[in-house]
């Protein structure tokens, strides 16, 4: 019986990737780089630090690597500290309390930032229902690399036939893929440009989603 659910953040738990995607155009900008839709879509997933990698490597940019993530965090958390209108997704946390009260075991595998998820689970209170917090700045490689999903695996000390991971992400369904995690695609109304078919279910709300359903995978 699956015991242990790992959830992505952003566009799971909080839709930040549009603040996300103000912040990286507005630093783009001044970068004097021209960044299009399909390149950028190719960033869903990946921590920042893998992203300005990429811009470098395309667009021949000398700024240090961390420079170019301080400029756009910064940007960021204006944004953020800003926009009152930032929730959490529809339903997510009537299933996390659930979930919670259930006595699952709740694991946050995301590629943001430490700062960046300190941050949400402050404004939102979430830090007493989530055993661990792993951020992808810990690991060379960003999704679609397993290492985020196999390291929480390892910090929930169950076998991966008692885990679940909830993402959203073409990046993120694939790193669940290869961690040997059965996956739950999020297609919300979010969602954009992302690829589900090796998801092992596709939800578009979480009420399609109980503690009975989940306990039945």
């Amino acid at each position: 019986m699956k015991n242990t659910v790992i959830f992505d953040m952003d566009g799971v738990i909080v839709d930040t990737e549009p603040l996300h995607k103000k912040a990286y155009y507005q630093h783009f900008s001044e970068l004097n780089i021209e960044v299009d839709a399909e390149l950028f879509s190719k960033f869903t997933g990946k921590s920042t630090k893998n992203v300005y990698q990429m811009i470098k490597d395309i667009f021949g940019i000398e700024t240090d690597v961390d420079e170019l993530i301080q400029r756009k965090r910064a940007i960021f958390y204006g944004l953020f500290d800003s926009d009152p209108a930032l929730k959490l997704l529809d339903g997510v946390e009537i299933l996390i309390k659930d979930l919670y009260s259930a006595n699952f075991q709740l694991i946050l595998a995301s590629s943001a930032a430490k700062s960046t998820i300190d941050r949400v689970f402050k404004r939102f209170s979430l830090f007493p229902y989530f055993s661990h917090l792993v951020s992808g700045e810990d690991f060379p490689e960003s999704k679609p690399n397993p290492a985020i999903f196999i390291e929480a695996q390892r910090l929930s000390g169950n076998a991966k036939s008692y885990c679940i991971v909830i993402e959203d992400s073409t990046n993120g369904i694939q790193a669940a893929n290869a961690a040997e995690i059965f996956c739950i695609g999020y297609k919300s109304e979010n969602s954009k440009n992302q690829n589900y078919e090796t998801a092992d279910l596709v939800i578009q709300h979480f009420d399609e989603l109980s503690v009975e359903a989940l306990e039945l995978i």
